[in-house]
């Protein structure tokens, strides 16, 4: 068999046709050019080894000959999950989730449905049946930080009294630090250049450390959870510092949880040179915190709980799959969306200030023109609220006021409230869509993060470190009353085909 080098043209057909149907090249595919690669006509390299026939394969041309086959659809199309009644991502027809289970942790309204039409309201955000508005007016009004408060409402399904809670920020406290060797050995050795990556391996590794990680049982479920909630701030902190160090070559800074200090306080001082912050900068982050810690049992995170734990595995695993879950752009990574929207419309409208101009550059957004060329708003939008976000109004008001105590922000966050008024009416205009849409938490949570100057391979870390507490909470649930397997049926529609043997195919 004759081996060739693949012309240039080859090479660049090979690529075009891999960008136009798969996006952007893997770096395996780059990483040494195709013209440097000895490949046969048929891709395949044949030596013969005595009487036995050897295909070693290049995997630069494999991967392109094979891609297509592996992501193409035989006989599925949009008009087959209509033909049979398939609730695409657990999704009705009007929008509306497909009931799936029932829980008495977090409720999410946004909508009423009456006579099978959908009528937006104002938005409403519950933990254990209390309005998480009251909850934050409770605690902000008595001048304390809210966060472990909430953890201990998500868990155990009531407020605390005041000694409660003095004695599980007590727990939560002496629990921060993991058993000896923990952080030398699982996190600083094996850095990722992905925090979200590494917290979800580091989960996994604390099965290793944990004297009884396959016990079940409610108390011990209890105490894995708490261990867990206490440490996803070390956990994230030290894979940022890390992550900084090793990738980044930033001077390395190691600063251990200190007592005394809320989940907001020593994550600000861990993450920080110089450990310092401000109270102001402490109570808007322990506001996103308590915002960000439950969303219904929905959500594609916390549903990976439910479905992960009914199947009897460990905590570890339960919660890594819901950090794999949460590091998805269309779940826990929409901040950094937001963000990355923002940036390319403050580079390219010069008038902040301008109406028409801001609301020009929206609807060449919309029209898929300008941007990622998705035709998305990043954060405007819900799959349950409609006429507003509870906690993006909460978060918008603590954005306006460190906005006014700087000064630094006041223009970037008028040009957010701008976009948050003009784009209603723009995507109902031009996507021809009566839909209301309203701006969720993620798009402002990423301006508030970059208010507080944390960077942005923080923003979804630090929706875990909040979330945890639901997911625990959800845990629990599930091993308490779900006594289940999760297994929902997909019926296959390829039907029946020979088997062909070797030489015929």
């Amino acid at each position: 068999m004759n081996i060739v080098y693949p012309k240039n043209a080859e090479i660049e057909e090979a690529y075009s046709h891999w960008r136009d149907n798969f996006g952007a090249i893997p770096a395996l595919m780059t990483g040494r050019g195709l013209e440097s690669i000895p490949v046969p006509r048929d891709s395949v390299h044949w030596r013969l080894e005595g009487t036995r026939r050897m295909a070693q394969i290049d995997a630069n041309s494999f991967f392109l000959e094979h891609v297509e086959r592996a992501s193409q659809s035989r006989v599925i199309t949009q008009d087959s999950f209509r033909k049979y009644g398939v609730k695409r991502g657990l999704r009705n027809d009007d929008g509306t989730g497909v009931l799936a289970g029932l829980t008495e942790i977090g409720d999410v309204h946004g909508y009423i449905v009456d006579e099978n039409e959908k009528t937006p309201v104002e938005g409403r955000l519950r933990y254990r049946g209390v309005d998480v508005r009251d909850i934050v007016n409770g605690f902000t009004s008595e001048g304390r930080l809210g966060f472990e408060e909430v953890v201990y409402l998500l868990l155990f399904g009531e407020l605390p009294k005041s000694g409660d809670l003095e004695n599980f920020l007590q727990v939560i406290s002496d629990r921060r630090e993991p058993p000896e060797g923990f952080w030398q050995d699982i996190v600083m050795r094996s850095p990722s250049p992905d925090i979200m990556n590494k917290l979800g391996r580091v989960v996994l590794s604390a099965y290793s450390y944990d004297e009884n990680p396959e016990d079940n049982s409610i108390a011990n479920v209890l105490r894995q959870s708490v261990d867990l909630i206490a440490r996803f701030p070390v956990m994230v902190a030290y894979a940022f510092q890390a992550k900084r160090h090793y990738f980044d070559s930033d001077s390395l800074y190691i600063h251990a949880p200190q007592a005394g200090l809320s989940t907001a306080e020593n994550l600000l001082q861990m993450i920080r040179p110089d450990q310092s912050f401000t109270r102001l900068e402490a109570e808007i982050l322990d506001l996103a915190l308590v915002l960000h810690a439950e969303h219904g049992g929905g959500n594609n995170s916390a549903f990976t709980v439910h479905v992960v734990s009914s199947s009897a595995t460990d905590t570890y695993s339960a919660i890594s799959a819901a950090v794999g879950s949460l590091k998805g752009t269309r779940h826990g990574g929409a901040n950094i969306q937001v963000t990355r929207m923002m940036d390319d419309i403050k580079t390219n409208v010069s008038n902040w200030a301008s109406d028409s101009e801001v609301a020009s550059y929206i609807e060449r957004i919309l029209k898929k023109e300008v941007g990622d060329r998705s035709g998305l708003v990043y954060g405007m939008g819900h799959a349950i609220y409609t006429l507003s976000d509870p906690r993006a109004i909460l978060l918008k008001a603590k954005a306006r006021e460190l906005a006014q105590e700087t000064d630094q922000f006041a223009e970037e966050f008028a040009l957010y409230e701008k976009i948050e008024q003009l784009t209603p009416d723009l995507f109902a205009r031009i996507r021809k869509n009566d839909k209301t849409i309203c701006a969720n938490v993620d798009f402002f949570s990423g301006l508030v993060y970059r208010m507080l100057g944390i960077p942005s391979e923080l923003f979804t870390p630090i929706f875990a470190i909040s979330r945890v507490s639901g997911w625990c909470a959800h845990r629990l649930e599930e091993i308490a009353i779900g006594k289940r397997i999760i297994r929902p049926a997909y019926k296959n529609v390829l039907g029946s085909r020979p088997y062909t043997p070797m030489k015929n195919r």
